[in-house]
C-alpha cells in the first residue's frame, strides 16, 4: 500500500489529507482500510467528499478508521469529526512570554514552518483568542544585552529594516505563494542573530521588532497561499517577538491577521475576540493603526450579522481615519491608505448585503488602488462583481471578473483563486451571453 510521497508544494486541505499523506495512502487506500474492517464496499468518492465537501463520515466509518489509527473511541466521541484525527505537531499556549521564550519559538518556527503543508487550523477553537487575551494582560519583559558572539552593528540592523518594505511589496504584487520561502529565509537569519550574536539592549529590541514583522509577513503569505497551520505558527512566534520588544501596535497587527484567518475558516466568534483584543492592545497607537484595527472589528461584526455594532465601529474608524494623515505611523501601516480603508468598509457592507453601499465604496477603492497591488486589485474587482451581480447587472459583473482574472492567475494566491472560481460559477449559472464569453476566457487562463 506504500505510495510515492506527494510533492512538497501540495496543500493538505483537510486533517484527513494529512493522515493519508503520513501513511502514503491514496483515497482508495483509505476507503479500503475502512471497508475491510466493516466488510462493506470501498468507494473512493466517499474519501473525496470527506476531504473536499465537508461531508462527515458515519459513526461506523469513523470508529473503523480510529481503530486503524490507534485512536481510542472515547476520543472520537469527545472531540468529534475531524478534530479527533491525529494531525501532527500542535501549538502550545504554555510558551513563556519572555525574551528567551520568544527566541526559542522563532527558532522552532523559522525553517520548519515553511515546509508545513497543512491547509487547516491546528489551534483548537478558542486557543488563539485565549493567547490574545493573555498577551493583552502580560507586561513586556526586559531585554538584556547579549554579550557572546559576533557583534550586530547599526548598519546591519538598518539593512534588515530597509528590506521589509520590499518584502511587503513583493507579497502584494506576487502573492503569498511566491514570497513565503524568501521571507522565511530572512526570518531564519534574524533568528540566528538573536540566538548567537552579541548586541546591546537597543539592538536586541530592533532585532525582535524585525523578527516580529518578518513572522507576520511570513504568516500572511502562508495564509494567502492556503497553508493555515504555517500561518498560525508564524503568527504565534511573531506575537511573542512583538511582545518581547514591547511593540503593542505590532502585536495588535498580528492579532488582526489571525482574526481574518478565523473569519475565513468559519470561526467568527473567535475572530471577534481576537479583533477586540487587538484594538484594546493598541489603544495608544497612531490613528491610522486604530482605524485599521477598528475596521477589522467592524468586519467581524458584519460576519456575525451584527449590523448596528458594525455601523458603530465604522463610524469610529471614519473619525480615526480622518486624523491618519496628521500622525506618524509605523511603516507596516502605510498600506492602510484611503484605498484600503474604502475596501474594508465595502467588505462590511458586502457581508451585510447592502450592495449599493458596497458598490459605492468599491468604486472608491478601485479608483485609488496603487497599480503595484495587483493581488488586492483582483480581490476588489471580484468583490465589486459580487455587488453588481446582486444588483442584477450580470454583464458588468462579467466585465469586472474578466479584468480580475489575469491578476488572479499571475499571483500565487489561493484565496483569490477560490474567489475567482466561486464568482465564475455563479455567473455561468445565469446563462447570459457575457457569462459564456467569460467562461471561455477563465477556462483558457486556468488551463
Amino acid at each position: 500500500m506504500t505510495r510515492t510521497p506527494s510533492p512538497r508544494s501540495q496543500l493538505l486541505v483537510h486533517p484527513l489529507s494529512y493522515v493519508r499523506e503520513q501513511r502514503s495512502w491514496t483515497q482508495q487506500d483509505l476507503v479500503d482500510v475502512i471497508a475491510r474492517r466493516l466488510n462493506t464496499a470501498a468507494r473512493r468518492e466517499k474519501a473525496w467528499r470527506w476531504e473536499r465537501w465537508g461531508v462527515v463520515p458515519d459513526e461506523d466509518s469513523q470508529v473503523a478508521l480510529a481503530d486503524e489509527l490507534g485512536v481510542d473511541r472515547q476520543t472520537v466521541k469527545a472531540l468529534g469529526w475531524p478534530h479527533w484525527l491525529p494531525t501532527g505537531p500542535a501549538i502550545s499556549a504554555s510558551a513563556p512570554w519572555t525574551v528567551d521564550g520568544a527566541v526559542a519559538l522563532l527558532d522552532d518556527t523559522a525553517g520548519p514552518a515553511v515546509l508545513d503543508r497543512r491547509g487547516f487550523l491546528i489551534m483548537h477553537a478558542g486557543l488563539a483568542a485565549a493567547i490574545a487575551e493573555r498577551w493583552l494582560a502580560t507586561e513586556p519583559p526586559k531585554i538584556n544585552a547579549a554579550l557572546e558572539g559576533g557583534r550586530v552593528d547599526t548598519d546591519l540592523l538598518d539593512c534588515f529594516e530597509q528590506r521589509l518594505p520590499a518584502l511587503r511589496r513583493m507579497d502584494a504584487s506576487l502573492g503569498g505563494g511566491s514570497v513565503r520561502s524568501l521571507v522565511d529565509a530572512e526570518l531564519r537569519l534574524v533568528t540566528d542573530l538573536l540566538r548567537h550574536s552579541s548586541y546591546s539592549e537597543v539592538a536586541g529590541n530592533r532585532l525582535l521588532v524585525v523578527a516580529a514583522e518578518l513572522g507576520r509577513i511570513a504568516g500572511w503569505a502562508s495564509f494567502d497561499a492556503g497553508f493555515h497551520a504555517a500561518a498560525e505558527r508564524y503568527w504565534f512566534a511573531a506575537l511573542h517577538a512583538a511582545h518581547s520588544a514591547a511593540d503593542r501596535a505590532a502585536g495588535a497587527n498580528i492579532l488582526k491577521c489571525m482574526s481574518l484567518q478565523r473569519v475565513d475558516t468559519e470561526r467568527p466568534t473567535e475572530a471577534l475576540r481576537l479583533a477586540h483584543a487587538a484594538r484594546a492592545g493598541a489603544k495608544d497607537a497612531p490613528a491610522r493603526v486604530r482605524a485599521m484595527l477598528t475596521t477589522r472589528l467592524a468586519r467581524t461584526h458584519a460576519v456575525l450579522g451584527e449590523s448596528v455594532a458594525c455601523e458603530r465601529r465604522l463610524a469610529e474608524a471614519d473619525t480615526e481615519m480622518s486624523r491618519a494623515d496628521d500622525e506618524a505611523s509605523p511603516a507596516w501601516a502605510s498600506y492602510f491608505d484611503h484605498a484600503e480603508y474604502s475596501a474594508q468598509v465595502a467588505a462590511c457592507y458586502l457581508l451585510l448585503q447592502r450592495h449599493h453601499a458596497s458598490d459605492y465604496w468599491l468604486q472608491q477603492t478601485l479608483a485609488l488602488q496603487p497599480a503595484e497591488r495587483s493581488r488586492d486589485r483582483a480581490t476588489y474587482l471580484i468583490w465589486r462583481a459580487d455587488s453588481v451581480l446582486n444588483l442584477g447587472d450580470v454583464e458588468q459583473a462579467c466585465s469586472l471578473v474578466a479584468q480580475a482574472a489575469p491578476d488572479v492567475v499571475a499571483t500565487r494566491s489561493v484565496r483569490n483563486h477560490r474567489r475567482l472560481l466561486d464568482i465564475h460559477g455563479r455567473l455561468v449559472a445565469h446563462r447570459h451571453p457575457a457569462a459564456g464569453e467569460l467562461d471561455e476566457r477563465v477556462r483558457s487562463l486556468l488551463t
